[in-house]
């Protein structure tokens, strides 16, 4: 079985391009979205302006 061969792959690209896509884009997201949050709490952090 392809999952099964000894290849020096970890298990979840095993699968081919699609799996090391798929890989890809989860891990930018992630990546986006936890630049995002850091952001977005820096700016919660920040007093407001006075007028």
């Amino acid at each position: 079985e392809l999952r099964n061969e000894d290849n020096g792959l970890p298990v979840y690209l095993k699968g081919g391009a699609m799996d090391g896509l798929l890989y890809r884009v989860t891990m930018g997201l992630s990546v986006f979205g936890t630049g995002y949050v850091l952001y977005e709490l820096m700016v919660a952090s920040m007093p407001k302006k006075q007028k």
